[in-house]
């Protein structure tokens, strides 16, 4: 079964209104807009300048004063199941994903679950994956099976930045699922990789998808002196300047591509589309991982003033930065908008021209949100490892699960309570039942079977 979205929008894209206006020869005027999803690897709140960090992300700032700014935009707390809540446009725990796909898990991304660029090729477009996957960690459970035409990075959901090894020593590169050996910084290959399909690989007669995610933040920190040193002076804790050092890599990387999209006239028609998967981790200290040879890290990401970090569906681990940058067809602004990341996929679908999405998908798309200042706010359903949580304007409930005691519930206005300090749920007892109920509505369309795992 399928259901009909937006026609009158998708009548507008079909002929082209929103065609670029300055594009390379051989690029065709009245194709979809080509699409570049950024995912970095564990970033935190307040790990980005435009967010007032002391870690210097220009690049990302300049799409965050260009673009519209997501600034409640909700993801999991851990990276496997964000991927595959924005992979499927539906919450990971339907598919039994609510931990991370770790060490020798058979799990994968079920494959009769279609996926956003399974979706967009059926009207078109060329898909490809630079960098992380994380849904599956064998090449028969690789990037290939879910529609991407081209894929280039690794599998695991972390990796030695150098060796490109997995932390228990497997191998995790790869090319089109085949493993490869490369030399090189991971950020540095994902990058070229990527500029190189830009502009020699890929079918210019095509939109194109590319998913391009990144390594860093996520540990092992494996930085060069020069990307440490602008941090010298001002953060003093080592594990802290290396994420820095890390943070500022990937900008760096960010902002190549993004001159590449110009250099080959592509920036008109391309919507690009950042986010983490995640919030922050407070701090890894690896016992038997990758030898011994990293670590330990005391202070790694900052998710302030959000409470919590990864793993936890407080604010700090499911709150993210989000910016969506299409240039001069979306106006700079900043929203307020309640957006889950299982939204971003039938937007995204939307704006492809296609004229259905399955009904497997249970997110909204939020282009009017986007370009229109639509006032609409998605109720957000998200589950982790422990954890489960409703999220509806202003509120948020969240509910802890013990293995021999009663769950505990909190309740929060996480508007005039951003940190999450006060517990409503003895104040507002009207609010919690209908949020309860909500909650436990949720739960029960989740798989009966779900990966427990943790990275």
């Amino acid at each position: 079964m399928m259901k009909r979205i937006g026609i009158n929008c998708l009548i507008l894209f079909s002929f082209g209104v929103f065609g670029c206006t300055e594009i390379s020869k051989k690029e065709n005027k009245n194709l979809p807009p080509n699409i570049l999803v950024i995912i970095a690897d564990d970033a935190g709140w307040n790990d980005f300048s435009f967010h007032g960090s002391e870690i210097k992300t220009p690049n990302i700032d300049n799409l965050s004063k260009k673009g519209v700014q997501l600034n409640r935009f909700y993801v999991n707390p851990t990276c496997s199941p964000s991927r595959a809540s924005f992979l499927t446009g539906r919450p990971a725990s339907r598919m039994g994903i609510i931990a991370p796909i770790s060490d020798k898990s058979e799990i994968s991304l079920p494959d009769s679950i279609p996926t956003l660029p399974q979706l967009l090729k059926q009207v078109n477009y060329e898909t490809a994956l630079f960098g992380k996957w994380h849904l599956g960690l064998k090449p028969s459970s690789g990037p290939k099976v879910y529609g991407f035409d081209y894929s280039y990075g690794f599998l695991h959901g972390q990796i030695d930045q150098y060796s490109h090894e997995y932390k228990n020593g497997d191998p995790s590169w790869h090319r089109n699922g085949k493993f490869i050996t490369e030399e090189g910084h991971t950020t540095d290959l994902v990058e070229n990789e990527t500029i190189q399909w830009l502009k020699s690989k890929r079918d210019t007669t095509k939109s194109f998808y590319i998913q391009l995610a990144y390594s860093a933040p996520h540990f092992p920190l494996q930085e060069e002196d020069k990307w440490k040193e602008p941090y010298l002076k001002n953060i003093k804790d080592f594990s802290r300047r290396n994420f820095a050092a890390a943070m500022s890599h990937m900008d760096f990387s960010i902002g190549q591509i993004l001159e590449a999209l110009k250099s080959e006239h592509l920036e008109e028609n391309t919507i690009v589309i950042f986010m983490s998967d995640n919030g922050a981790m407070q701090n890894w200290y690896p016992t038997n991982q990758y030898k011994g040879k990293h670590g330990p890290n005391p202070v790694l990401g900052s998710n302030s003033p959000l409470k919590d970090w990864k793993t936890s569906n407080y604010e700090g681990g499911i709150r993210v930065p989000a910016i969506v940058y299409w240039k001069n067809k979306l106006s700079p602004s900043f929203k307020d908008n309640y957006i889950s990341v299982i939204d971003v996929m039938p937007t995204l679908i939307q704006l492809s021209g296609a004229t259905y999405i399955p009904e497997t998908v249970e997110g909204k798309s939020i282009w009017n949100v986007l370009s229109e200042n639509d006032t609409i706010n998605t109720k957000v359903y998200v589950r982790g490892h422990l954890q489960e949580s409703i999220i509806q304007k202003p509120w948020k409930l969240i509910r802890t699960r013990h293995k021999d005691l009663e769950s505990d519930f909190e309740l929060y206005n996480v508007e005039s309570d951003p940190e999450e300090k006060q517990n409503l749920v003895k104040d507002n007892p009207t609010v919690y039942l209908k949020m309860k109920s909500e909650l436990e509505k949720q739960f029960a369309k989740d798989a009966k079977n779900v990966n427990l795992s943790k990275k």
